[in-house]
């Protein structure tokens, strides 16, 4: 059950076609020899704020009608939906309010602030800052731009997965993160189009494993705390859009605790010498989880996201996580 469909997808390349371009799917030898498996690395760190949100958001933000434009948009994040759709603002001349969690990434929050939109720190987590962000709606008549529960935005994640079954002659396989789910949603999407044959398997932070859960367990579950460094994998819930696909549409569903989260960083480092945040390296603590499943296969992983700050990645590559 997809909550989008092909026309959808079809759309939102052309819409933010003049915005952003399509990235590369790279094949790095010595990151086979160490997994057993056929690796192709899809580089979204490439798009502007290094991330694949930028897709997600522009097409938010360009599908607007024109009087929900001068609005403007709200937005709860942990980081990289904000900073795509601060940049996407910037582009358009929409105003745009972001709300971060306290405590929240300064980098990420410097990134978003950055790009001209206002920064609201509320809230524990995620999740409460969703609640802001709805508060923020009703009392100043914003544009809510859900960072997984909307149509646009799983469109946009869609353009990727559908960039990487083109590129690729031979693909047996996608391993996408999950935080809410749009990133594999779009994959699923894209595969049963383009190549039917292409298995698509979720990985979420063993700390923050809502949807994991709720996929074998068969029915939605909702947890107390999300606990990991990956932050865009940080959600305690599964999402009315993106659920039902999930649980029809994966082929598997694995976690990756902080240490394998934290080993895909590097191992990202050590065989291509591209960085990854934790979330950005997900697909890849998941292939490693699978590889035995997986093995002599050909199989795609998205770095999705490049912004780990210097602390962070500091703690990851001294093996202090």
């Amino acid at each position: 059950m997809l909550p989008i469909s092909w026309d959808d997808v079809l759309a939102a390349r052309a819409r933010i076609a003049p915005y952003v371009l399509p990235t590369p799917l790279r094949h790095y030898p010595a990151l086979d020899e160490e997994l057993g498996v056929r690796v192709l690395v899809k580089h979204e760190n490439h798009l502007p704020t290094n991330a694949f949100k930028a897709r997600n958001a522009m097409s938010f933000m360009t599908a607007l009608p024109v009087d929900q434009r001068g609005r403007g948009v709200v937005a709860a994040t942990r980081g990289n939906h904000g900073a795509g759709l601060a940049w996407a603002g910037a582009q358009l001349g929409v105003p745009v309010v972001i709300c971060v969690p306290l405590g929240n990434n300064s980098e990420k929050n410097a990134a978003i602030r950055g790009h001209g939109a206002e920064l609201v720190e509320a809230g524990r987590d995620y999740d409460e800052s969703v609640e802001v962000a709805q508060r923020l709606v009703r009392e100043r008549g914003l544009v809510m731009a859900h960072s997984t529960n909307d149509a646009n935005v799983i469109a946009g994640a869609a353009t990727l997965s559908a960039e990487i079954c083109e590129q690729a002659p031979e693909l047996d396989a996608i391993v996408v993160a999950v935080g809410g789910g749009s990133q594999a949603v779009g994959a699923i999407a894209a595969t049963q189009k383009l190549r039917p044959e292409v298995a698509v398997y979720g990985v979420q932070a063993a700390g923050a494993a809502a949807i994991h859960d709720s996929w074998h367990a068969k029915e939605r579950v909702t947890i107390e705390r999300a606990d990991t460094f990956a932050d865009g994998l940080a959600t305690r819930a599964t999402y009315d859009l993106t659920y039902p696909a999930l649980a029809s549409g994966l082929a598997g569903f694995v976690t990756a605790s902080e240490p394998e989260l934290a080993e895909a960083v590097r191992r990202y480092v050590r065989t291509t010498h591209s960085l990854a945040e934790g979330a950005g390296a997900a697909g890849l603590a998941g292939l490693a989880k699978l590889r035995t499943k997986l093995a002599g296969k050909t199989v795609a992983v998205i770095l999705s996201g490049s912004n780990i700050d210097v602390d962070t990645l500091r703690r990851v590559m001294n093996r202090e996580l």
